[in-house]
């Protein structure tokens, strides 16, 4: 039996060449399927473009940048997918960014707020002592948390830095509540001990 003839239609649609993949479009599909070597171009044409945006978010503040840009890399690597052009790709990223910084400082907040209970707990400096001592305090209770066994750490981030109430950070762990707070009472009299010791060896 005959074949039939192919429609001239079908044909010229079949011949006409598809319209080129843009860089960018490329590019995010390249690093949506895991490519390394896409993801260190994406690092080298957008790191600090992101690091200047945020700059400007956080009004200056290298630290905060600094953090909210890490913050915003990892977001990127567990969202990304294919964007087809590179506005709609810098859109996506500054939507990341800002909420990374929104997150950060809510973070930097808590984290003042515990700082500012062990500055009420500490000795106050005596008059004419060196204006850094709030600054000194501040990196021994940081190295006091790293010294911190993981679950421990973990709890005092939960709580305090992360916002969490003790019935969630109880239910996570299958504990009750009672015994939560009673362990957060047990670590920051730890901390306490530590940053006392530390300070006192420094003086």
């Amino acid at each position: 039996m005959a074949r039939s003839a192919e429609s001239p239609l079908v044909a010229e649609a079949a011949a006409a060449p598809r319209p080129a993949e843009s860089g960018t479009a490329a590019l995010t599909r390249r690093m949506a399927a895991g490519d390394e070597a896409a993801w260190r171009e994406f690092h080298d044409a957008y790191f600090a473009h992101l690091r200047r945006y945020l700059l400007v978010v956080v009004r200056g503040d290298e630290e905060a940048a600094n953090e909210a840009l890490q913050a915003t890399l990892l977001r990127a690597v567990r969202h990304i997918r294919r964007f087809d052009s590179e506005p709609a790709f810098w859109s996506w990223l500054t939507v990341l960014a800002r909420c990374a910084a929104s997150d950060e400082r809510r973070k930097r907040s808590r984290y003042l707020a515990f700082l500012d209970r062990f500055l009420a707990m500490a000795p106050r400096p005596e008059p004419g002592a060196p204006v850094d001592a709030d600054q000194r305090l501040s990196k021994a209770l940081a190295r006091a948390l790293q010294a911190l066994p993981a679950e421990e750490r973990g709890l005092v981030e939960g709580k305090y830095f992360a916002g969490q109430s003790v019935h969630n950070l109880a239910a996570a762990a299958g504990e009750t509540d009672k015994a939560v707070e009673s362990q957060l009472g047990r670590i920051r009299r730890k901390l306490k001990a530590a940053i006392l010791e530390e300070l006192k060896h420094e003086s």
